[in-house]
C-alpha cells in the first residue's frame, strides 16, 4: 500500500516507521486541508483532528509547531509567553522551508529541520486522534500519548 502514496506522504510514512509507529498514511480523494474537511473525509469529530500550525517568533525567527485540537484556537499571547518572545503566522515559503511540506498537509514529524513543538492538551481527551500525512489529502490515525512521544512536544492548554 505504500508503495502507492505521493513523495510526501511515502516520506512521513517512512518517519514513522523510524519512530516505531504502525499508523498507515491513507491518501484519500477528498480534501483533509482543514481539520473539518479532514473530519468530513473520515467521519471522526473536528476535535479529534490534530492540526498542524506553524508560527514564527518575530524577533529571532524561530519556527514553532503548534499541534491543536481541530475545534480549538491557538492563543498566541500564550504561546509567546512559552517561547520568550511575540509570534506571528510565517508565509508559506518559511512554513515549506522549516517543514518541508506545505501549508494543509504538514504532519507532527518528519520536518526539514527540528521544531519546537507544542501539543494542545485537549487532545489528550480521545483515545484515538489523526493528523496530516504530507499532503492536503494525508491522513494516519494515533493516540494522543503516541503523538506526544514521537514529537517530543511539550504538552499545554494553547487556548
Amino acid at each position: 500500500m505504500s508503495e502507492d502514496l505521493s513523495v510526501s506522504a511515502q516520506k512521513v510514512q517512512s518517519t514513522l516507521a523510524k519512530l516505531g509507529l504502525s499508523a498507515k498514511i491513507r491518501e484519500l480523494p477528498d480534501s483533509t486541508r482543514t481539520a473539518v474537511e479532514a473530519a468530513q473525509a473520515i467521519g471522526c469529530e473536528v476535535a479529534q483532528i490534530a492540526k498542524s500550525l506553524v508560527f514564527r517568533t518575530k524577533q529571532s525567527h524561530k519556527p514553532v509547531l503548534v499541534i491543536a485540537s481541530g475545534v480549538n484556537r491557538v492563543n498566541e499571547k500564550k504561546i509567546a509567553g512559552l517561547v520568550g518572545e511575540a509570534i506571528e503566522r510565517p508565509d508559506a515559503d518559511f512554513v515549506r522551508e522549516v517543514t518541508g511540506f506545505a501549508i494543509g498537509g504538514i504532519p507532527p514529524v518528519g520536518h526539514t529541520m527540528p521544531l519546537e513543538t507544542l501539543l494542545d492538551e485537549d487532545l489528550w481527551q480521545y483515545s484515538q486522534i489523526w493528523a496530516a500525512g504530507g499532503t492536503p489529502r494525508a491522513i494516519f490515525e494515533l493516540t494522543p500519548d503516541e503523538l506526544g512521544r514521537v514529537t517530543g512536544g511539550q504538552r499545554i492548554n494553547i487556548k
